[in-house]
C-alpha cells in the first residue's frame, strides 16, 4: 500500500515526466521448445465432433535466459546469459553498465533528467555491489514491495506473457535461434505496446 500511495504520490505532482523517466527489467527463461498455451490449441469443434487427443507436452529442459529492460518507448537492452553461468550480483552489475551505455546512446537526455529504476528485489538485484552501482550512477529506485501481483505487470506478466504466446508451438535446434526470435520480437512491437505497460502501473496501483 505504501509503495502504491508513493508512486501515485509522485505522478500526480509529476505528470507525464515521472513515467518518462521510469526503466524496468526483468529476467526469463525461454525454453528451445514452448508449448502451445491452452487458448492457442483451442479450434472450433461441431458438438458431435470427435474429441481430439492431445499428447502431454512438456516445457523443453534447454532453455536460455533472457534479460530485458525497456521504458515506455522500447526495448533499451536485451541480454542473453551464457550457457553454465548464473546471474549473480558481479554479472548484473556488468548488465547495468551496459544498460547505463545503451540509455546514453539511445534515450538522449534521461540521464540528466534522471533515471527512476524500477526492478525487483531479487538478490542480484537488492546486493550491496548493485545498490552501491545504481548510486554511483546517480539513478532513483522506485520502492518495490518483497512480493506483489499488481507490479508483476512491468515486464513478466506485461511483455513477457505476449513473449512466451507468441513463441507457443515453436520449436529451435539451437541457442542462437531462440535468441534470434526473442530479439526479433521484441524488435517487431509497436511502441505503444511498451507505453501501455508503463501506463498500466497508474491504473493497476489506484485499484490498489
Amino acid at each position: 500500500m505504501a509503495c502504491a500511495l508513493d508512486f501515485l504520490d509522485r505522478y500526480h505532482k509529476e505528470g507525464d515526466q515521472f513515467l518518462e523517466r521510469i526503466v524496468t527489467g526483468d529476467e526469463t527463461w525461454v525454453s528451445h521448445i514452448t508449448p502451445e498455451s491452452k487458448r492457442q490449441s483451442m479450434e472450433w469443434c461441431h458438438r458431435n465432433s470427435p474429441v481430439r487427443v492431445k499428447t502431454k507436452r512438456t516445457i523443453s529442459t534447454r532453455k536460455v535466459m533472457a534479460t530485458v529492460f525497456w521504458d515506455r518507448h522500447g526495448v533499451l537492452l536485451v541480454e542473453f546469459m551464457q550457457q553454465g553461468t548464473t546471474i549473480n550480483a558481479a554479472a548484473y552489475c556488468a548488465t547495468l553498465t551496459k544498460l547505463r551505455r545503451a540509455i546514453q546512446n539511445k534515450r538522449r537526455g534521461l540521464l540528466t533528467s534522471g533515471v527512476l529504476l524500477l526492478q525487483d528485489n531479487a538478490r542480484p538485484h537488492s546486493a550491496i555491489n548493485t545498490q552501491n552501482l545504481i548510486r554511483s550512477f546517480g539513478w532513483e529506485q522506485i520502492d518495490h514491495p518483497p512480493y506483489s501481483q499488481t507490479w508483476r505487470l512491468r515486464s513478466d506478466f506485461h511483455l513477457f506473457r505476449y513473449l512466451k504466446e507468441f513463441l507457443g508451438g515453436k520449436r529451435f535446434d539451437t541457442a542462437d535461434e531462440v535468441k534470434e526470435e526473442v530479439q526479433d520480437w521484441l524488435s517487431s512491437q509497436a511502441a505503444d505496446v511498451y507505453d501501455l505497460g508503463i501506463q498500466k502501473l497508474v491504473e493497476h496501483l489506484t485499484n490498489v
